[in-house]
């Protein structure tokens, strides 16, 4: 027996193609124009080439003339007349505590070299040993292929005298405290930092995506009222406050002013408040405490407290 599509059909389907007849008879007439400009368009635009304007090949004679017209402009725009511009000054000779500007002796106040160390002969001997065996550098970062055994040694030798279990070399110290912030503290820590602190440190805070707290430099009591603070809105939302680190920034001599910092009490409001401590010793490694240990040795304070 035979039978045909639509007695086979679904009693639902049929009544839905039924209505969606009906819609289409009684829609309005505009509706009915609008959409069949709109179909009208879409096919239009299938078939229709993209629009290639024809390239106009230049002669020889109009490239060379546009080449010749051609005026660059300065890198760097000319400086108005009423600026001062800074004159320039040609150091020449070793550059040590005393250079020779335009021919002058000078003090030299721009150099981290505060010991003079760089001057020192056995200094200068080791680095050209180290020249002739290892040559002016290993073109590459320590985690690649930079590393080498007078590196391994140095950290090993450090380690020992800071009485630590490891040490950490960089290339350079800006480096050392501008990466050493952000590894440890991350978006939605809190730190609490010395307003003071020198500019490593400060791209190190803004590379961590923590929030940052700000205390009066050296200001003990300013920054227990922030760590006071911030208990109060820990209380308030105590589940988000136990996966919220925080940690204290400071240094152990100021590059920016020279002065101390109070390490003793501040390692008591770190106990109390149960913040991380951060030492930026640049300035007081070799030069505080009784064998140069720094600022720790200098307070007589235990590195594990």
């Amino acid at each position: 027996m035979l039978s045909t599509g639509m007695e086979d059909a679904h009693p639902e389907t049929t009544f839905e193609l039924y209505e969606m007849f009906l819609a289409f008879l009684q829609a309005p007439t505009y509706h009915l124009a609008l959409e069949a400009v709109l179909a009208v368009l879409v096919c239009w635009l299938l078939v229709h080439k993209s629009y290639k304007p024809q390239r106009v090949e230049l002669t020889e004679q109009e490239k060379e003339q546009l080449i010749a017209e051609w005026i660059p402009e300065p890198l760097v725009p000319s400086a108005d007349e009423g600026q001062p511009s800074p004159k320039p000054r040609t150091i020449t000779g070793k550059v040590g505590k005393i250079v020779m500007v335009d021919g002058k002796k000078c003090l030299n106040a721009a150099t981290h070299n505060y010991l003079g160390l760089v001057e020192h002969e056995k200094l200068e001997e080791a680095a050209l040993q180290c020249l002739r065996k290892y040559g002016v550098g290993s073109c590459g970062p320590r985690g690649f292929y930079g590393t080498v055994d007078i590196h391994l040694e140095l950290e090993a030798r450090l380690a020992k005298f800071m009485k630590q279990q490891e040490a950490v070399l960089y290339s350079y110290g800006f480096s050392t405290i501008s990466s050493a912030i952000p590894a440890y503290a991350k978006h939605g820590d809190i730190i609490f930092c010395d307003e003071g602190v020198n500019f490593a440190i400060q791209k190190g805070l803004v590379a961590s995506r923590s929030q940052i707290l700000f205390f009066k430099h050296n200001d003990v009591e300013d920054l227990e009222r922030l760590l006071k603070q911030q208990e109060e809105r820990d209380k308030l939302n105590p589940k988000k406050a136990k996966v919220t680190r925080r940690f204290l920034v400071i240094e152990g001599i100021y590059m920016n002013y020279g002065d101390i910092c109070p390490l003793p009490k501040m390692v008591e409001l770190k106990n109390r408040y149960k913040v991380r401590l951060f030492i930026d010793e640049a300035c007081s490694f070799g030069v505080m405490g009784e064998t140069g240990r720094g600022i720790t040795e200098h307070f007589n304070i235990p590195v594990s407290l």
